[in-house]
């Protein structure tokens, strides 16, 4: 499956920094990665597509003091992997000198790595994907006679294996797998047409959806939001659903990302201790939860990742720092270089239809349009569509709305939270009940 086993790449790495410690670096960091993948697709079942990929990336980062370069190549060669050391240190030598840049302190490198189960291997071949793919759109187009066209199903399969290590004696192996299906629809009534979709993605092939599940279910969605309509601007409770409440946690966690931190362009600047939620609300990073998305045990510097909470009833309880951004800031790293790992929204109720009933009448919020959003000030604006809600039941679907609030007001208005995350997802956040939002219509 893979060009290199898991021996070449720590040769590779082990000699990247040989090479960089030789020719002048005072410390320095090696990523070594190999991914494979395919992916099929077929529309109106007949094979429309057909990729292969395959990709080899070596980046060497080094320090000569407190001066930084950095520089990648594709080629794995003797001689490319000098040149690709040598331009990085070129950089580095005309590299103002920074005194927050270097490694993570040595200290703080992962010393136990265990197995979180992301690697399953199959022996998946190109007709298995055909007829998955096969499968998949039939059940979509066969549900309904209003389903006009499609865009299509997928089958798609990542293998993935890197190689970390830096000159503090730190070095690390992880292989990952990641398995995709697919279903873009169109239906058509006599107000008009609408496009909708559904996928899954999973470690395990054998965890996925079945292909008629995932044809029905977007066969299912978009037949819903036929004949839509709109709605005059007022304020309205609105329900976020599952497929876009994570949204509004990304907004949050950009937000207290140490580089908008540390030069004072996030509304969540100092907000370390403050209440910006109501009490019952919780949020977890849970970077060692096994067999699904964004977990780990080192982050991209080698750092020890550890569970813990963000908003801890109401309260911000952590940023998330890289061992650069918390310098900038007089802190300690919490083990984010490179992103921000599982994330776990604690429910208030147990499904969706709860959070209807609570609301009412209002909104729900299905998709979300445009890039409204404003770190620096908090300001929100988004195109919408979803579907209007009366008496705690979905009475139409409705598009070309916009909704708008404050950041702050958003998180302080929650109301409840679903335990409706969506399973095989890179963080569980279930649908979000927000008081009272403006909703521009006609």
């Amino acid at each position: 499956m893979f060009a290199y086993n898991e021996e070449k790449l720590r040769e590779l790495s082990e000699k990247s920094l040989s090479l960089s410690l030789q020719k002048g670096a005072t410390a320095a960091e090696v990523d070594v990665y190999e991914s494979v993948g395919q992916e099929l697709g077929v529309r109106l079942l007949e094979v429309e597509k057909i990729e292969y990929q395959q990709d080899t990336c070596l980046n060497v980062t080094v320090f000569v003091g407190q001066r930084k370069g950095f520089a990648a190549t594709a080629d794995f060669s003797a001689e490319s992997i000098e040149r690709t050391v040598e331009a990085a240190l070129d950089i580095a030598r005309y590299t103002a000198e920074d005194s927050c840049a270097g490694l993570a302190d040595k200290e703080l490198m992962a010393k136990e790595i265990h197995d979180l189960d992301l690697y399953h291997e199959s022996s998946f071949s190109l007709e298995d994907a055909r007829i998955m793919a096969m499968r998949c759109e039939d059940a979509a187009l066969s549900f309904d006679k209003r389903i006009s066209n499609s865009d299509g199903a997928s089958v798609s399969y990542d293998y993935s294996q890197a190689v970390y290590a830096n000159t503090h004696g730190f070095v690390a192996y992880d292989r990952r797998t990641r398995y995709n299906t697919s279903c873009i629809l169109l239906a058509q009534d006599d107000a008009g047409m609408q496009r909708d979709y559904w996928s899954d993605t999973t470690r395990a092939v054998s965890d996925l959806l079945s292909p008629e599940e995932i044809g029905k279910i977007a066969a299912e969605r978009t037949i819903s939001r036929l004949s839509p309509r709109r709605l005059p601007t007022g304020k309205y409770p609105v329900l976020f659903d599952r497929l876009v409440s994570g949204s509004l946690i990304g907004h949050l966690t950009h937000g207290l990302s140490g580089g908008v931190l540390y030069r004072k362009s996030s509304f969540l600047c100092d907000s370390l201790g403050k209440n910006i939620f109501p009490d019952f609300v919780c949020l977890r990073e849970e970077p060692h939860l096994k067999r699904t998305f964004a977990t780990t045990y080192y982050d991209d510097e080698g750092v020890a990742t550890y569970p813990h909470d963000i908003v801890r009833n109401g309260e911000i309880a952590s940023y998330f720092l890289s061992s650069y951004s918390a310098r900038k800031l007089g802190m300690k790293t919490t083990a984010n270089a490179g992103g921000i790992h599982h994330l776990t929204l604690n429910p208030t109720v147990a499904t969706q239809q709860e959070l209807l009933q609570k609301m009412g009448t209002g909104l729900l919020v299905t998709e979300l349009m445009g890039q409204g959003v404003n770190i620096l000030t908090g300001d929100y604006s988004r195109g919408a569509s979803g579907f209007w809600v009366e008496n705690g039941e979905i009475a139409y679907p409705v598009e070309e709305v916009t909704i708008a609030l404050t950041l702050p007001q958003i998180f302080a208005t929650v109301v409840g939270i679903a335990d409706d995350a969506i399973l095989h997802s890179s963080h569980r956040v279930g649908s979000i009940l927000i008081e009272q939002m403006t909703v521009a219509g006609k």
